[in-house]
């Protein structure tokens, strides 16, 4: 019997043949939508992206994955297609920002106030739907975390641009679960970086984002891809009692690269489920499957199996395609093991 189920958390690692690899792993992807990344013509883009999606999703079949995702294969930045989509962003002019990453970023500069004026997911929700019988999750970039991608004009402080993306993803919600999706979750890894600010209003954004959502939500709350900060502290989530606070059902934390305090991270989120971090994404070397049973054993001492989600830190992005194929199949046998115990 399943009881611990596997997911991935979001993103997984794009072919060779649609992006630059060589390109991503050496400067973090623009919060604009750039378009000089990927290997193929405009014209022939969006096929060879349907193309990528079938090629994960198969992935994520033969490893076995419970819950999957169409990998975020269609993005060069997780968030650049919702942050950039609404109206009353400049299409004209960018900003720059320093990242969390301590690096320069190009984001979005509003200039008006933000409308949501068409779906940016809901396509991508249905072809996925389409492809595959397995139960299926979308991320999309959460409001707070928009907020600190964003330069604004015309709204006087970061509150006012996090409670206007919060509006637009509302919207973005009920369609993607209209449209098929059985998991919406939000990515939200500032509200690890900038725990005073997601005090102040990260939470009630979230909160405004999810009201009246029916289904199944999620929040992934990260120190940021292991390609990019590789300093992860076993006691850095000092916001967790926070979250616990919001009105979502899961939570994903990362666990096996910070060699999380499990009993403190845990213990801090009684009322979610888990997505809990096995595979440590700093090291390309595959786990085996029983190191993912043995630091899932590890939370079962805290927490009941009804309650975990067996996955990646966080997502798979900037890793080798081989490497990420050997994780997904460890994760999955790891789990079975696990399974099988209890």
């Amino acid at each position: 019997m399943t009881v611990i189920k596997t997911a991935l958390v979001g993103s997984y690692a794009q072919p060779e043949w649609l992006i630059d690899r060589e390109a991503l792993r050496h400067r973090l992807p623009a919060r604009i939508i750039g378009n000089d990344m990927w290997r193929v013509e405009p014209d022939r883009l969006e096929e060879a992206m349907n193309d990528a999606v079938l090629s994960v999703l198969k992935d994520q079949e033969v490893a076995g994955l419970d819950i999957v995702t169409d990998g975020e294969v269609r993005r060069e930045s997780y968030s650049a297609p919702f942050a950039n989509a609404p109206e009353g962003i400049d299409r004209n002019r960018v900003e720059t920002l320093i990242g969390r990453a301590g690096l320069p970023n190009k984001v979005p500069l509003i200039s008006g106030p933000l409308k949501r004026v068409a779906s940016v997911h809901v396509d991508d929700v249905k072809f996925l739907r389409a492809n595959t019988d397995k139960t299926i999750k979308i991320t999309i970039p959460g409001p707070f975390t928009l907020s600190q991608l964003a330069v604004s004009e015309y709204y006087k402080t970061p509150r006012d641009v996090a409670m206007a993306y919060a509006d637009c993803l509302n919207e973005e919600i009920h369609d993607l679960f209209a449209a098929g999706a059985d998991v919406v979750q939000f990515d939200e890894p500032y509200l690890q970086a900038r725990y005073d600010e997601a005090k102040s209003y990260g939470a009630e954004a979230i909160t405004r984002a999810f009201k009246g959502v029916k289904g199944t939500t999620a929040l992934h709350v990260c120190f940021g891809y292991a390609a990019m900060v590789a300093d992860k502290s076993a006691n850095g989530y000092s916001c967790l009692p926070l979250i616990e606070g919001i009105e979502v059902n899961q939570v994903s934390i990362e666990a096996a690269q910070p060699e999380l305090d499990l009993a403190a991270a845990l213990n801090s989120l009684p009322s979610k489920t888990i997505i809990l971090g096995v595979i440590n994404l700093g090291d390309e070397t595959p786990e085996t499957p029983e190191l993912v049973a043995e630091r899932l054993r590890k939370a079962l001492e805290i927490i009941p199996p009804e309650r975990i989600i067996a996955a990646p830190d966080c997502g798979l992005k900037y890793l080798p395609r081989e490497s990420a194929r050997g994780k997904l199949k460890a994760l999955v046998e790891g789990t079975r093991i696990v399974n099988a115990e209890l």
